[in-house]
């Protein structure tokens, strides 16, 4: 499902967020934190989803540097993305879209 349609169904029903947060922190593990946590929501009967907000002024990973960033995950719709989205791909064994990854620079253009 597209985000749109996700939040929609958020404000229609009772939704939780649980957030992940790191600060500038990078590589500290957050990405496999929030997969594992989704695996054992989901064990317990709990319908989860992922959404990957970053700082980044850049529109996505792709226009980074890997030397800054570190390697790009390609989503089924061709959207590039963190390898955190990888994680949350194979932990919870969904397929996301580009619209699963927000930037500050998506945020201004």
């Amino acid at each position: 499902r597209d985000l749109p349609s996700l939040l929609a169904d958020f404000a229609a029903h009772d939704r939780k967020i649980i957030v992940v947060t790191g600060g500038v922190l990078s590589g500290i593990g957050k990405g496999v934190c929030a997969s594992s946590l989704g695996v054992l929501l989901r064990m317990c009967g709990v319908r989860v989803t992922a959404l990957k907000i970053d700082p980044y002024l850049n529109v996505d990973a792709g226009t980074m540097s890997p030397f800054e960033h570190g390697e790009v995950f390609v989503l089924d719709d061709g959207g590039e993305c963190d390898l955190d989205l990888g994680n949350y791909e194979r932990f919870l064994g969904v397929s996301l879209t580009g619209e699963s990854n927000l930037t500050t620079g998506q945020v201004y253009r």
